[in-house]
């Protein structure tokens, strides 16, 4: 179980600081809500939300990478979302007594803020425009999840790979001489099964990027996006 803090731990420049569902409201009331806030630490592996649990607490990445997932029928792990520093998921189970359809696990250590339901709707309540963005934020999420599995139906597996690379470079690149540096959030094995395909094709799928120049892989946790504009044309959004 991962080990509760409250927010005064960390001082007041907390989570709620770096996440753009709170970035319209003053200080005065981001420090009320950082009142209303706790922490908790996990290490890598450890789950902080397990498939059937009731959850009662908006959760926000405050450290580290989380992954998202459930198990198929045929008992094969398909990964939902990742979530990173400024994310936060479980504003779904807040507004129902639906319980959690996935799990949650740390990609590496993970400290969390913790908002519970109680305190959510206070905010919401008070800050319509919080609401706002959370409705929006929603929306991205179904498109999102759509959009996997319309890329799983229907999408070449090219187009699926350039996407997932994209993604990652925007999210967890730097730019350096040369292109921008990925550092993956995830194993080669945890990225096949995030696209839906087998280990074996997206190796091959990254070493024909890399013979085209598109890609370097430097080694198994970081790859050097080369030609972004190329990856762009195969994902169909130049």
């Amino acid at each position: 179980m991962g080990s509760l803090q409250y927010c005064e731990h960390c001082g007041n420049r907390l989570c709620i600081y770096r996440v753009p569902l709170f970035s319209s409201l003053s200080e005065e009331n981001l420090h009320q809500i950082a009142s209303y806030i706790q922490h908790r630490s996990f290490e890598k592996g450890e789950l902080l939300i397990s498939e059937g649990e009731s959850t009662d607490s908006l959760v926000i990445i405050h450290q580290g990478v989380v992954k998202a997932f459930r198990y198929t029928a045929a008992g094969r792990e398909q990964i939902l979302y990742l979530f990173s520093e400024g994310d936060f998921f479980g504003e779904q189970y807040l507004f129902s007594n639906l319980k959690a359809t996935y799990n949650v696990e740390a990609l590496s250590p993970v400290k969390i803020c913790l908002l519970t339901k109680s305190h959510l709707h206070k905010v919401l309540l008070t800050h319509p425009e919080v609401a706002i963005k959370l409705i929006s934020e929603l929306g991205k999420r179904i498109a999102q999840m759509e959009n996997t599995f319309q890329s799983m139906g229907i999408r070449d597996v090219d187009a699926r790979v350039a996407t997932l690379l994209l993604d990652f470079a925007e999210r967890y690149g730097r730019e350096a001489p040369g292109g921008t540096l990925i550092n993956l959030p995830i194993s080669r094995e945890g990225m096949a099964n995030y696209l839906g395909i087998a280990r074996e094709t997206l190796s091959r799928k990254l070493s024909k990027f890399e013979d085209d120049g598109l890609i370097q892989s430097l080694d198994l946790k970081t790859i050097q996006v080369k030609d972004s504009d190329s990856l762009e044309d195969l994902a169909g959004l130049s």
